[in-house]
């Protein structure tokens, strides 16, 4: 039985599943968007955020971790020099799915699967904000203007 276990083994052996895992995450960092099928992307997002994250502390210790996971030199040294300075701030989510419907072959669902920082498309109209990272139920920011009673409606007339 499976129980408590959510990895997706995508029907192939781990060899082959960590293989296929690293080079798509190779070619995401190298291209910053690529086309695949959703269950792919979704394994592809669960393997490569926590690599963007110790990317952002540009340690020998964690690239040596991040080497051990995608295998190609090229790929860590753009993702520690150049993906690591655009996500320095973001506290995560670095990658986006945008499903694209069915392939024509087979039906399997398509995704593409892009880092967020990337998209020009997405981020021209958004102006940059800093987010609060407190979250509380009661929403003591907001200030609403006081309300005049009818007393005071008559009076103004």
């Amino acid at each position: 039985m499976r129980h408590g276990k959510k990895f997706n083994h995508l029907s192939r052996k781990t060899a082959h599943r960590k293989s296929m895992l690293a080079n798509m995450a190779c070619s995401l960092i190298e291209h910053k968007r690529i086309n695949t099928t959703v269950a792919k992307a979704k394994a592809l997002k669960r393997f490569v955020e926590p690599l963007i994250t110790k990317s952002k502390e540009d340690t020998t210790h964690n690239r040596r971790i991040v080497f051990s996971r995608l295998r190609q030199k090229d790929a860590v040294t753009e993702l520690f020099r150049e993906v690591a300075v655009k996500v320095g701030d973001r506290p995560g989510g670095y990658t986006r799915i945008i499903k694209l419907g069915n392939r024509l072959g087979d039906n399997a669902d398509m995704a593409m699967i892009e880092l967020v920082d990337y998209n020009t498309i997405y981020n021209a109209g958004k102006a940059t904000k800093k987010k609060s990272t407190r979250r509380g139920r009661r929403g003591g920011t907001k200030q609403t203007p006081p309300v005049a009673t009818k007393t005071e409606a008559k009076e103004e007339e």
